[in-house]
Protein backbone atom coordinates (compact mmCIF):
# COMPACT_ATOMS: atom_id res chain seq x y z
CA UNK A 1 0.00 0.00 0.00
CA UNK A 2 2.71 2.49 0.99
CA UNK A 3 4.84 1.46 -1.99
CA UNK A 4 1.90 2.14 -4.33
CA UNK A 5 1.40 5.58 -2.78
CA UNK A 6 5.11 6.36 -3.12
CA UNK A 7 5.11 5.15 -6.71
CA UNK A 8 2.02 7.23 -7.53
CA UNK A 9 3.46 10.43 -6.03
CA UNK A 10 6.79 9.84 -7.80
CA UNK A 11 4.91 9.42 -11.10
CA UNK A 12 2.97 12.60 -10.38
CA UNK A 13 6.21 14.45 -9.65
CA UNK A 14 7.75 13.17 -12.90
CA UNK A 15 4.64 14.33 -14.78
CA UNK A 16 5.03 17.76 -13.18
CA UNK A 17 8.65 17.80 -14.38
CA UNK A 18 7.51 17.00 -17.91
CA UNK A 19 4.87 19.74 -17.83
CA UNK A 20 7.46 22.21 -16.50
CA UNK A 21 9.86 21.29 -19.32
CA UNK A 22 7.06 21.84 -21.82
CA UNK A 23 6.27 25.23 -20.33
CA UNK A 24 9.92 26.28 -20.52
CA UNK A 25 10.16 25.06 -24.11
CA UNK A 26 7.02 26.98 -25.07
CA UNK A 27 8.41 30.10 -23.39
CA UNK A 28 11.62 29.80 -25.42
CA UNK A 29 9.67 29.36 -28.66
CA UNK A 30 7.45 32.35 -27.86
CA UNK A 31 10.50 34.52 -27.08
CA UNK A 32 11.98 33.63 -30.48
CA UNK A 33 8.65 34.36 -32.14
CA UNK A 34 8.37 37.66 -30.25
CA UNK A 35 11.84 38.78 -31.35
CA UNK A 36 11.09 37.86 -34.97
CA UNK A 37 7.71 39.62 -35.03
CA UNK A 38 8.93 42.70 -33.22
CA UNK A 39 12.33 43.27 -34.83
CA UNK A 40 12.02 41.30 -38.05
CA UNK A 41 8.53 42.34 -39.10
CA UNK A 42 8.24 45.55 -37.09
CA UNK A 43 4.91 44.60 -35.52
CA UNK A 44 3.97 45.11 -31.90
CA UNK A 45 3.63 42.22 -29.50
CA UNK A 46 0.60 42.03 -27.27
CA UNK A 47 0.39 38.73 -25.45
CA UNK A 48 3.87 37.24 -25.81
CA UNK A 49 5.68 38.99 -22.95
CA UNK A 50 2.97 38.18 -20.42
CA UNK A 51 2.73 34.57 -21.62
CA UNK A 52 6.46 34.06 -21.20
CA UNK A 53 6.38 35.41 -17.64
CA UNK A 54 3.44 33.16 -16.73
CA UNK A 55 5.02 30.12 -18.39
CA UNK A 56 8.39 30.51 -16.66
CA UNK A 57 6.85 31.12 -13.24
CA UNK A 58 4.44 28.20 -13.72
CA UNK A 59 7.31 25.95 -14.80
CA UNK A 60 9.19 26.87 -11.64
CA UNK A 61 6.23 26.11 -9.39
CA UNK A 62 4.97 23.01 -11.18
CA UNK A 63 8.50 21.63 -11.60
CA UNK A 64 9.40 21.91 -7.91
CA UNK A 65 8.06 18.43 -6.95
CA UNK A 66 10.28 16.86 -9.62
CA UNK A 67 13.26 18.83 -8.34
CA UNK A 68 12.59 17.51 -4.82
CA UNK A 69 12.17 13.98 -6.17
CA UNK A 70 15.58 14.11 -7.82
CA UNK A 71 17.14 15.90 -4.83
CA UNK A 72 17.90 18.95 -6.92
CA UNK A 73 16.94 21.51 -4.28
CA UNK A 74 19.68 23.37 -2.49
CA UNK A 75 20.73 21.24 0.45
CA UNK A 76 23.43 22.12 2.94
CA UNK A 77 24.64 18.73 4.13
CA UNK A 78 27.76 19.70 6.07
CA UNK A 79 26.22 18.97 9.49
CA UNK A 80 24.47 15.73 8.44
CA UNK A 81 27.74 14.54 6.91
CA UNK A 82 29.31 14.38 10.37
CA UNK A 83 26.29 12.98 12.23
CA UNK A 84 25.63 9.38 13.20
CA UNK A 85 22.71 7.66 11.41
CA UNK A 86 20.10 8.25 14.13
CA UNK A 87 20.61 12.05 14.56
CA UNK A 88 20.91 12.33 10.77
CA UNK A 89 17.53 10.63 10.39
CA UNK A 90 16.00 12.92 13.03
CA UNK A 91 17.40 16.01 11.31
CA UNK A 92 16.06 14.85 7.93
CA UNK A 93 12.61 14.14 9.38
CA UNK A 94 12.56 17.47 11.21
CA UNK A 95 13.65 19.58 8.23
CA UNK A 96 11.32 17.75 5.83
CA UNK A 97 8.43 18.14 8.27
CA UNK A 98 9.02 21.88 8.60
CA UNK A 99 9.20 22.25 4.82
CA UNK A 100 6.03 20.16 4.46
CA UNK A 101 4.16 22.39 6.93
CA UNK A 102 5.19 25.48 4.97
CA UNK A 103 4.05 23.80 1.73
CA UNK A 104 0.69 22.88 3.28
CA UNK A 105 0.12 26.51 4.30
CA UNK A 106 1.19 27.81 0.89
CA UNK A 107 -0.94 25.21 -0.86
CA UNK A 108 -4.04 26.17 1.11
CA UNK A 109 -3.42 29.89 0.53
CA UNK A 110 -2.81 29.28 -3.18
CA UNK A 111 -6.06 27.39 -3.67
CA UNK A 112 -7.91 30.13 -1.79
CA UNK A 113 -6.30 32.72 -4.05
CA UNK A 114 -7.22 30.62 -7.10
CA UNK A 115 -10.85 30.47 -5.91
CA UNK A 116 -10.96 34.25 -5.47
CA UNK A 117 -9.53 34.80 -8.95
CA UNK A 118 -12.02 32.32 -10.41
CA UNK A 119 -15.23 33.64 -8.86
CA UNK A 120 -14.32 37.31 -9.23
CA UNK A 121 -13.05 36.89 -12.82
CA UNK A 122 -9.77 38.64 -12.11
CA UNK A 123 -7.81 39.57 -15.20
CA UNK A 124 -4.47 41.17 -15.89
CA UNK A 125 -4.58 44.89 -16.68
CA UNK A 126 -2.92 44.35 -20.08
CA UNK A 127 -4.52 44.57 -23.52
CA UNK A 128 -4.50 40.77 -23.73
CA UNK A 129 -6.21 40.51 -20.30
CA UNK A 130 -6.10 36.74 -19.69
CA UNK A 131 -7.95 35.45 -16.63
CA UNK A 132 -5.63 35.34 -13.63
CA UNK A 133 -6.92 31.98 -12.43
CA UNK A 134 -4.86 30.32 -15.18
CA UNK A 135 -1.41 31.36 -13.87
CA UNK A 136 -2.58 31.18 -10.24
CA UNK A 137 -3.58 27.54 -10.81
CA UNK A 138 0.12 26.69 -11.04
CA UNK A 139 0.60 27.94 -7.46
CA UNK A 140 -1.94 25.52 -6.02
CA UNK A 141 -0.87 22.62 -8.23
CA UNK A 142 2.85 23.08 -7.59
CA UNK A 143 2.55 23.45 -3.82
CA UNK A 144 0.03 20.60 -3.52
CA UNK A 145 2.19 18.09 -5.38
CA UNK A 146 5.27 19.40 -3.55
CA UNK A 147 3.45 18.73 -0.26
CA UNK A 148 2.69 15.17 -1.39
CA UNK A 149 6.33 14.67 -2.39
CA UNK A 150 7.49 15.88 1.02
CA UNK A 151 5.01 13.54 2.73
CA UNK A 152 6.29 10.61 0.68
CA UNK A 153 9.88 11.58 1.50
CA UNK A 154 9.03 11.70 5.21
CA UNK A 155 7.39 8.27 5.01
CA UNK A 156 10.35 6.92 3.04
CA UNK A 157 12.89 8.22 5.56
CA UNK A 158 10.82 7.07 8.54
CA UNK A 159 10.41 3.54 7.13
CA UNK A 160 14.06 3.35 6.00
CA UNK A 161 13.18 3.19 2.30
CA UNK A 162 15.69 5.96 1.60
CA UNK A 163 18.71 7.21 3.48
CA UNK A 164 18.49 10.74 4.91
CA UNK A 165 20.38 13.31 2.85
CA UNK A 166 21.18 10.76 0.18
CA UNK A 167 22.71 11.71 -3.12
CA UNK A 168 20.47 12.85 -5.95
CA UNK A 169 18.14 10.21 -7.30
CA UNK A 170 18.50 8.88 -10.80
CA UNK A 171 15.76 7.37 -12.96
CA UNK A 172 17.09 3.92 -12.05
CA UNK A 173 16.59 4.22 -8.29
CA UNK A 174 13.24 6.05 -8.28
CA UNK A 175 10.37 3.68 -7.49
Amino acid sequence: MIDKLISFVHSLSRLCGTVAAGLLASACIIVCYMVFVRYGLGHSTIWEYEFVIFAVVSATLIGSPYVLLTRGHVNVDLIPHFLDPRPKKFLALFSSSMACIVCIILSWASWFYFYEAWINDWRTPSIWAPPLWIPIFSLGLGFSVLTLQYLVDIISIFTNRIEPFEKPLTPENIL
